[in-house]
């Protein structure tokens, strides 16, 4: 009796066993592992069609002041960082010469009267007269550039930049004694590659922004583009002009230029559906089809972004239906579920 009912036990428990596992079964086959992914549409907006270039602010002049030839240096009368006018004094020289030339030309005033009367009485030739006239023009002449070379001034109106003398130095004609630099304007140039030349116009507008100063623009115009193209860079030198009456700009810094050549119509997806490729620069982003319900793996040519969107260049069209979430779980060809 025992027996029996020991054995009628162990056969439920297999029973209830069986049951069990087939239960178990059935609840995985009914598991959905399809991926679950959201979509967004691939739109299109009209943008700007821009380049932006790197480039170094430059002084619109530079000039170098310094006597023709060496000597003493008996002032200097600015420091770098000083802002000049233009012909104002900005150092002296020993004037030893210039004293002697000047003596020489007060000489010749009177020489020029004695011999002007002794012409009109015919104590001399006119020739004799005339030679004389030409000397004493010369000495001027002498005295002038002396002058010039004694006292020295700015050419132009801007920053002193550098000073390579102190006060009683021998100016060796090594180095000049100031630099002088234009900065209200200054100029940037940049290359351009030759496929946009037709699109670079003399007078547009372009933005300029610095490091030194984040988040704030510079109005520029286009003032000169350069007639030839470099052969092996493919590339022309474009000329910006920037007022900078503020003086902010400063010859040396680095900076971008922004043209816009156009406005023109792109496909604009969300920056969330871009997929960067990993080790390589190529992006790509998961395209749906609503025939099969799969997605394709499709590399695409990314533009500049507007804000939480990219601008695509190339590789999508405008309607296309994109994966924004859920794209961990993607790859080439798997057939995905959208959620509502």
């Amino acid at each position: 009796m025992k027996k029996t009912i020991r054995t009628i036990s162990l056969a439920l428990l297999a029973s209830v066993f069986a049951v069990a596992c087939k239960n178990e079964e059935t609840v995985e086959t009914k598991v959905d592992t399809t991926p679950l992914v959201k979509l967004a549409v691939a739109t299109t907006e009209v943008v700007a069609d821009d380049q932006v270039y790197s480039s170094t602010v430059k002084p619109w002049a530079k000039n170098n002041i310094a006597p023709q030839q060496g000597g003493r240096i008996e002032e200097l009368l600015v420091e770098v960082g000083t802002y000049v006018n233009a012909g104002e004094t900005v150092a002296k020289m020993e004037d030893v010469q210039l004293q002697q030339s000047q003596l020489q030309i007060m000489n010749d005033e009177v020489e020029l009267k004695r011999m002007r009367t002794l012409k009109d009485q015919g104590g001399i030739s006119l020739s004799d007269f005339e030679a004389f006239e030409m000397a004493c023009k010369v000495h001027k002449s002498t005295y002038d550039n002396l002058l010039r070379n004694t006292v020295l001034r700015s050419p132009l109106t801007g920053m002193i930049t550098a000073r390579n003398y102190d006060k009683g130095d021998m100016y060796a004609m090594a180095q000049p004694i100031y630099t002088v630099e234009q900065i209200i304007p200054v100029k940037l140039y940049i290359a351009v590659s030759e496929a946009d030349y037709s699109k670079v116009k003399k007078g547009a507008v372009t933005t300029v922004t610095t490091d030194a100063f984040p988040g704030q623009k510079f109005s520029g115009e286009i003032t000169n583009i350069f007639p030839t193209i470099d052969p092996v860079t493919h590339t022309f030198n474009v000329e910006i002009k920037v007022k900078n009456f503020d003086k902010k700009l400063r010859p040396g810094m680095y900076a971008k230029v922004t043209i816009i050549f156009d406005k023109v119509k792109r496909v604009i997806v969300p920056d969330v559906a871009v997929v960067k490729q990993t080790g390589s620069g190529d992006r790509f982003v998961y395209v749906y089809d609503a025939e099969d319900g799969t997605v394709e793996y499709r590399k695409v040519e990314v533009g500049r972004r507007l804000g939480n969107k990219y601008v695509i260049l190339g590789g999508l069209k405008a309607g296309e239906k994109i994966v924004t979430e859920g794209l961990l779980r993607l790859k080439n060809g798997v057939a995905v579920k959208v959620a509502e």
